[in-house]
């Protein structure tokens, strides 16, 4: 029994030991999604993205924009300085926690007045589809729903497929795009949306990568390269999903990944650009040009 005992005391100390800083923090966030009581308590030393009817708060510094993590005390003491005690943290989603095994949540302020919030916090709600464009990929403020979303890089071996839709900043195309039906495959969805979109026929797909991605319904993106036949290359518009779709040249390419980011046009003309860097369609078109000039 006391060997029995010693070997029991030994075994757990040499897998804390040798437990791994990450597995350490996984295993916090399991407890924390497990255990209320657990849950509960790490709201008094957590930390909070906070939104405005979904709207995420952002700060502006000389490194540009971030969504700001705010302490458990400093909401509180916002919360009674608005004269709203009786909302609690608790109302608010774990999301994550940090490499120090502090806590991470969301809490939306939707309730109270934007305006008076946004002085407090020294910060503004801005709208998430554009809030994403000023982030970067790390402070992006994550939404807890999922749905699966294929995106897919068509090319015919010598040129990549890209598009637009009516609502997307003037000049930014990208790859193809659509949620995953009930029942389908990764593959499966490839083919029908390229057929859907774009009019043509898909013959071999390749999975390159995935992205969490917070709008329209916090989906995570299912990256793929598509190929069509070379001769197969006429596209069928459907208007209905999209306002415009091209093919370009790797060097067209090229030029729209130099570019960056144009939410404004000078002299009334914006040129093709794709994108930010962080995004998974900047990924797989410029994972698609590399491939090109080797």
């Amino acid at each position: 029994m006391v060997l029995k005992a010693f070997c029991t005391r030994t075994s757990a100390l040499l897998h804390q030991r040798f437990c791994s800083d990450y597995v350490k923090q996984m295993r916090y966030l399991f407890n924390l999604k497990e255990d209320d009581d657990a849950c509960r308590q790490a709201l008094t030393s957590g930390t909070f993205y906070l939104f405005h009817n979904l709207a995420p708060l952002l700060q502006k510094s000389k490194e540009g924009n971030t969504a700001p993590q705010i302490n458990a005390s400093e909401v509180n003491t916002i919360l009674e300085k608005m004269g709203q005690q009786e909302m609690k943290l608790e109302d608010s989603v774990l999301i994550d926690c940090s490499e120090r095994e502090v806590a991470q949540f969301a809490l939306d302020l939707g309730l109270l007045e934007k305006s008076a919030l946004e002085s407090n916090l020294q910060g503004k709600f801005v709208d998430l589809r554009k809030a994403l464009l000023l982030l970067n990929g790390k402070n992006a403020p994550l939404l807890m729903k999922m749905s699966p979303v294929v995106i897919t890089l068509v090319s015919d071996g010598s040129r990549c497929l890209l598009a637009r839709q009516e609502a997307f900043p003037a000049g930014m195309y990208t790859a193809l795009a659509g949620f995953c039906d009930i029942g389908e495959t990764v593959e499966d969805a490839v083919h029908r949306e390229v057929a859907e979109e774009v009019g043509l026929e898909v013959e071999a797909v390749k999975y390159t990568g995935s992205q969490h991605w917070s709008f329209p319904d916090s989906s995570l993106m299912i990256a793929c390269h598509a190929t069509v036949h070379p001769k197969k290359t006429q596209i069928l518009l459907n208007k209905f999903e999209l306002e415009d779709a091209h093919w370009f040249s790797v060097e067209e390419v090229l030029m729209a990944l130099n570019r960056g980011v144009f939410l404004k046009g000078e002299s009334g003309t914006v040129p093709v650009w794709v994108p930010p860097k962080w995004a998974i369609a900047h990924h797989l078109i410029q994972e698609w040009a590399q491939q090109q000039i080797r």
